[in-house]
Order: C-alpha cells, then sequence, then structure tokens
C-alpha cells in the first residue's frame, strides 16, 4: 500500500509529533508498504526539497513560521497549510500514487488538503488525533466564544470530515466523540500513542557534567511549553522545592510560554530549574537517556485527554513518571494501575510535592517505576500495533 503522511513537524524536530510519525513511517515500511511523508518547513530556501530518510521519501515544503511565531502569526500560517502544501506540491502530487493518506492532528488545518487528496486518488484517509482543538483552548481560557472560536471550529469539523477514520488517544476522547451530537456520527476508535521498541544508538551527552548537575536528582521536561501544559505548575514545584539541594527541574523545548517562564525564574532567583531551547531529535535522546524522572503536566481546565507523546521518551528510558494533569484524565488510572509513576491533579500541589519528595527519597520506587514503565511501553504503546490498527480499517 502507497501511503501518505502529513504532519506540521518532522525530524529533526523535537516536537513528540515528529518522532510518531517518524516511527510509524518506519514500521510501515518494515511491513511492506511504501510511506511518504509531507511536512512544512520554514528554513528551506526552495518551494518543497525531497530527500530520502531511513527508507522513507520525506517531502518538506516552505512555509511561514509557525512553531516559533507569536500566537496571531501562528494561527495565520497554520490556516495557510492546506493551500500551500496543495499549490506547492501539485507536481508532487500529480506524479505519485497513493492509497492512504494518514494525516496529524494538531494542527486543525489539514482537513482541505486531505479532502482534496483524497479526491484526487480516489482513495481513503485517517486522521490521528491527539489535541481536541479549540475545544481545549476554550477550556483553558485561551478563546472566548466569539467569531475566532467559531471559525476554529469550522476547520475542526472540515479536518473530521475529511477523514474516513478518527484515532483519539483515549477512551474518554472517545467517549467525548461518541456522546457529542456533532461528533458522533463520525467513525472513530481508540489509537494509542506508540514508539519503537528498537535499541538506537544514542550519541553519548555530557549535559549532567555541562551544567554542574552531578550527585542531584534531575527531573526532566522535553517538549512543548505551552498554555495547555500550565507550566507554572511545575515551576510553583520546583519554588517549593529550592530548599532541598538534591533536587533539580530541566525543561528542554519552545512553546508559547517560553519567554514568559524564563523570565519568571529570572525575577524569582529560581537556581534549581532551567529552560533549555530545543535541540535535534539524537541530541534529545541523548539528554533524555542522562537523567531520573520524567514530568508531565496539564493544565487543570481542559475537558479533553490526552497521553503526551514525551510520556514514551520517559517510559522508553524506563523513567519513573510524576504528573500533574486535568481532573478525569485516564492517563491517572494506566500509570497507578502499573505502578509507572506517581500522579496527582493539577492545583493539589501539597500532592505534587508529595509525590516528587517521595521520588526523591526512595530509589528502590524510582527503580520499580521506571521498570514497570518500560513493560508498560512494550505491552501497550507499541508502534507495530499501532500501524496494523490503523491499515486494519483499509485491509478489507
Amino acid at each position: 500500500m502507497r501511503i501518505l503522511l502529513v504532519v506540521v513537524y518532522y525530524l529533526p524536530s523535537t516536537m513528540s509529533s515528529a518522532k510518531l510519525i517518524h516511527d510509524l513511517a518506519v514500521e510501515f515500511h518494515r511491513q511492506g508498504h511504501q510511506p511518504a511523508v509531507i511536512a512544512p518547513d520554514e528554513s528551506i530556501g526552495s518551494d518543497y526539497e525531497i530527500s530520502i530518510e531511513d527508507n522513507i521519501e520525506v517531502v518538506r515544503v516552505r512555509s511561514g513560521k509557525i512553531k516559533s511565531a507569536p500566537r496571531v502569526l501562528r494561527a495565520f500560517n497554520e490556516a495557510r497549510l492546506s493551500d500551500i502544501l496543495w499549490k506547492k506540491c501539485r507536481q508532487y502530487l500529480a506524479d505519485r500514487k497513493f492509497d492512504l493518506i494518514v494525516y496529524y492532528s494538531p494542527t486543525i488545518f489539514f482537513g482541505s488538503f486531505v479532502d482534496r487528496a483524497r479526491s484526487f486518488y480516489g482513495c481513503r484517509s485517517y486522521l490521528i488525533l491527539r489535541d481536541i482543538f479549540p475545544r481545549w483552548a476554550l477550556d483553558a481560557g485561551v478563546l472566548k466564544d466569539g467569531l475566532i472560536y467559531r471559525y476554529f471550529c469550522r476547520k475542526e469539523m472540515e479536518q473530521y470530515r475529511a477523514a474516513d477514520v478518527i484515532g483519539v488517544e483515549s477512551t474518554k476522547n472517545l467517549r467525548y466523540f461518541r456522546e457529542n451530537d456533532r461528533l458522533k456520527n463520525f467513525r472513530s476508535e481508540v489509537l494509542y500513542n506508540w514508539t519503537t521498541l528498537d535499541e538506537v544508538n544514542v550519541p553519548i551527552s555530557n549535559y549532567r557534567q555541562k551544567l554542574g548537575l552531578e550527585g542531584k536528582l534531575v527531573f526532566f521536561y522535553g517538549g512543548n511549553i505551552g498554555v495547555a501544559q500550565d507550566m507554572d505548575n511545575i515551576l510553583r514545584l520546583a519554588e517549593s522545592l529550592r530548599s532541598n539541594t538534591n533536587a533539580f527541574f530541566l525543561l528542554i523545548g519552545e512553546g508559547s510560554e517560553a519567554a514568559r517562564l524564563k523570565e519568571t525564574i529570572s525575577d524569582k532567583d529560581l537556581s534549581n530549574i532551567r529552560i533549555l531551547g530545543a535541540v535535534d531529535q539524537d541530541e534529545y535522546l541523548a539528554i533524555l537517556s542522562e537523567f531520573d524522572i520524567g514530568l508531565i503536566s496539564l493544565d487543570r481546565k481542559l475537558r479533553t485527554h490526552n497521553f503526551p507523546g514525551k510520556m514514551l521518551g520517559y517510559m522508553y528510558n524506563s523513567m519513573p513518571i510524576l504528573a500533574s494533569i486535568n481532573p478525569e484524565n485516564d492517563l491517572k488510572e494506566i500509570l497507578e494501575q502499573n505502578r509507572a509513576g506517581l500522579v496527582s491533579i493539577n492545583g493539589d500541589d501539597d500532592i505534587f510535592r508529595s509525590n516528587a519528595m517521595r521520588l526523591l527519597r526512595d530509589r528502590a520506587l524510582r527503580e520499580e517505576m521506571g521498570s514497570n514503565a518500560r513493560t508498560l511501553l512494550k505491552n501497550q504503546f507499541s508502534v507495530e500495533n499501532a500501524a496494523r490498527q490503523i491499515l486494519s480499517n483499509f485491509q478489507n
């Protein structure tokens, strides 16, 4: 089967979606299919560039800034993605034939492109839905119920209508679809996040030494630093542990909140937390392998539920997980039932701190939960299972 994968971020980006789609494309190829990836890229000079990477044809299409852009500019550039991809890749698309389109959300703006490509090829499509936007932005107070919100809702529905099947990432998100009058008629299923279980040759990194963190227990966060993550939650934890000389918080990534958080850290003179910019995927994996506890934070006002992609890297490296999340998120039950981490509800700062202290003080608990996290990854979040599940919808 010839499969076109469409995503906003692809390697060498450290966004979790970049590795998810890379691993999925490689697995499709391993299973005997012919995948290709299309992704926007603000750094290239020509309309598009084609390369072969890990046996995958990768098409990078010149676009405006997205991740590093201010919120309004980012929204404008994302809203143009379908038109940009269709216009600049028209010849590439015309020279090829695809049997299936797999597209990833966020963003909500691939719907028009996928619909046109699906009609052009007479093929079917699968939406990997990791972010129920704009609902989460309304819940978090980023958007108000007005013209802009309703515009985003129209684009959201456009991306759903372009899909033959929608894969949501948790049972509660599936329930959200099936109990919502606008969404219940879409064909949907739970598709968990995934990662490869192959051992990779990770380059040696010396960040612990470079940052002067020898002898410290490092709480590590890698990924988007945005509103939905409520990173002030982690800053409050770091501030509450500033007298504990054994604990350090290292955050790596970029996003709309990064600059403000750095300023807050400076204003409060917090010496036990540091934010570093995004790095390429190989360096990220090397850094990740050095540290001790994986951090997850989600805004408590979110009513939709997700399993952050960063969790997969933590589990791969046998790291126990310390999470502070929104109420009723499936993640709490999964981590606790498998004894892979300690979970609190965002806003319960005393419990968040108490859980952090338990991991700080108990090496045996860290090792047990880290081992359990790796086992959970193998049993429930393998890329082989994800690829077979997606394809099972289209092979009858």
